[in-house]
């Protein structure tokens, strides 16, 4: 993500504003409360990163994404779990960044794997008692670790919690990032490498995150690599390359063909815009981008 956009500055700002704001008009006036999921076709299951409209406090962010036709909302902490529910959505993938641990403290490091285990077991806990399903892990940073040796010591770490994520029964989902524009020195940053870690760990309960944006900036062929490795991917993200922006014709990905061929995986999952509007009315740009989505 751009250096100002970060989703730990964008979660903080929107769980702050959702508690200052008791009394504001709704901020979703662009979208109608008549329109429904009727409006969509029902192939793919939509979400959205709430990061990403963290300007607009959070229960009209979450009546907006409902209203248009969204399922669920990504990137909750579990403060912000019971006004999800307050809408009927669910929750995609739940957050896991704190002041502790974030993109590049992860896995890769033996020396962060108690703390992590404890921390994950609390969140596993969080996450499965508000009913969701997915809960989002990093690799961390290389700092010098080469790639085969930071696999190893996350799939060391990552079998320590999977015993319990699969009673609790939610899937531990490694975002695959790209490391070349926005999270320099990144591990987890091709998805033949996060394949192999899913491989190591042994698990169905720990699959990826393929975020399509990232993905086309690490390697692109992002047809062929969803149809390849379709049953190591737990979730989607979307957003425009070049600038993560708008997923219109301004940039190189055309969503509808990529959204064709994860519907003929039998995907069942969400996928969750995430992308930074540029325009003033940002739900409608959202609302757009869902409808080019929608194939």
């Amino acid at each position: 993500m751009p250096e100002n956009h970060s989703r730990r500055q964008m979660l903080k700002q929107a769980a702050t504003v959702a508690l200052a704001v008791t009394s504001l008009p709704s901020l979703a006036a662009s979208v109608s409360c008549t329109e429904t999921t009727d409006m969509l076709k029902g192939n793919i299951h939509h979400s959205a990163c709430a990061w990403c409209y963290s300007s607009i406090p959070l229960d009209d962010m979450c009546k907006a994404f409902k209203a248009m036709g969204l399922e669920a909302i990504d990137l909750l902490d579990p403060p912000q779990f019971a006004t999800a529910h307050k809408y009927g959505l669910d929750c995609g993938i739940v957050a896991s960044i704190n002041k502790d641990w974030d993109i590049y403290r992860g896995w890769n490091r033996p020396e962060h794997h108690d703390p992590l285990v404890e921390y994950y077991q609390h969140m596993i806990d969080e996450t499965a008692n508000a009913g969701f399903k997915n809960l989002i892990c990093f690799s961390g940073a290389r700092k010098g670790l080469n790639d085969e040796q930071g696999m190893d010591n996350c799939a060391t770490g990552l079998k320590r919690i999977m015993s319990y994520a699969e009673k609790k029964k939610v899937t531990i989902v490694m975002e695959l990032l790209n490391s070349k524009i926005d999270h320099h020195d990144y591990q987890c940053d091709h998805t033949a490498w996060g394949v192999e870690l899913a491989k190591k760990i042994g698990s169905e309960r720990f699959k990826l995150l393929y975020d399509i944006y990232h993905m086309q900036i690490m390697e692109g062929d992002v047809i062929r690599t969803i149809t390849d490795n379709h049953q190591y991917i737990a979730h989607y993200h979307t957003g425009g390359v070049p600038g993560r922006h708008e997923i219109d014709d301004t940039q190189e990905t055309f969503y509808p063909a990529v959204m064709r061929a994860i519907v003929a995986t039998g995907y069942k999952g969400y996928v969750a815009q995430e992308f930074i509007p540029t325009e003033k009315d940002k739900l409608a740009a959202l609302k757009r981008c869902v409808k080019i989505c929608d194939v």
